[in-house]
């Protein structure tokens, strides 16, 4: 079966990807229980009410060290969700799906579960001048299966998503983009509007230390704790270590774009190699973020903890 997607105009192309205004409707994809950033991705939204809304959570799969495969992943990141949403009370009437328990099995045969169809739902309740925010940074499944489910979403949807390396990195074979290359491709050729903020060379300026966490979040009551604790157990010795808070990077550039300078450019192409193919100027625009302003994002992020929501 082949999938026929809406093409927008590059009008409203255009439009979809300048930078929102105002308050932003959103949902966040994430693979919770994979690293220790997207904990604090997590928090960073649910205290960034001036600037998003978060309507929903969808639990991402993904198959390393920390689980048995993508299943086990995914459950095990909706349950770090429950684990997050007791400890930040504005988080609690949020709610929380599981995702899928496979990747795309080929480019066109969507994975279904709770998450995938309640985007469905949520999306086409959306006015197409009105988009909503998908808000992604684990592997993309649960995003492309409910474009596959239901093309018309494209037009009423922008995706964020932390994906790939930068575009002039020797390879793309970054865990987010290569874990579900499917999917990859689903969202890179559908002409889904697309914020795609790489890896290395991008976001990889989000480091900080045991130090600082140290001084700025873990005194900020029984999340800061938990971020500052998530953060001591990444690593037996600290000494001149610095981790990469990756996942922050989609929050920011919902909060102000000044933090997060990018471009339009062709929606690069995924080899078989992983690599990023030759640049094809035919292609449909994306905005690609092209460089991370650490020391903004950080100010914002902990001065944060230290408030309630608004």
């Amino acid at each position: 079966m082949t999938i026929s997607y809406p093409k927008l105009t590059p009008e409203t192309l255009q439009t979809r990807l300048a930078h929102p205004k105002g308050t932003v409707r959103m949902v966040l994809d994430t693979d919770t229980f994979n690293e220790i950033d997207d904990q604090f991705a997590v928090v960073y939204a649910m205290r960034s009410p001036e600037r998003v809304r978060v309507e929903a959570f969808y639990a991402a799969p993904f198959h390393n060290e920390l689980s048995d495969g993508p299943k086990d992943g995914m459950e095990k990141s909706y349950r770090e969700l429950e684990k997050i949403a007791g400890l930040l009370p504005e988080m609690a009437d949020v709610p929380r799906f599981r995702g899928s328990e496979t990747y795309l099995p080929e480019a066109q045969s969507p994975v279904d579960s709770e998450a995938a169809r309640d985007l469905v739902s949520r999306a086409m309740a959306s006015r197409e001048d009105d988009p909503l925010h998908v808000v992604a940074i684990g592997a993309i499944t649960n995003v492309a299966s409910a474009i596959l489910m239901e093309p018309g979403i494209i037009r009423r949807i922008v995706v964020v998503w932390l994906g790939g390396h930068a575009l002039h990195w020797p390879d793309t074979r970054e865990f987010n983009m290569h874990q579900d290359r499917h999917a990859a491709r689903v969202l890179l050729d559908s002409g889904v509007p697309l914020v795609l903020i790489p890896c290395m060379g991008v976001a990889s300026h989000l480091a900080t230390t045991l130090s600082e966490i140290r001084e700025y979040v873990k005194l900020q009551g029984a999340v800061g704790s938990y971020l500052y604790d998530t953060f001591e157990q990444c690593s037996p010795d600290h000494f001149a270590y610095s981790r990469v808070i990756w996942d922050i990077s989609t929050i920011a550039y919902l909060v102000n774009e000044d933090w997060t300078p990018s471009e339009l450019v062709p929606s690069p192409i995924l080899a078989e190699d992983g690599r990023w193919g030759p640049p094809n100027p035919d292609r449909h625009p994306i905005r690609c973020v092209r460089y991370v302003h650490r020391d903004g994002v950080f100010r914002d992020l902990f001065g944060k903890l230290g408030e309630p929501s608004r």
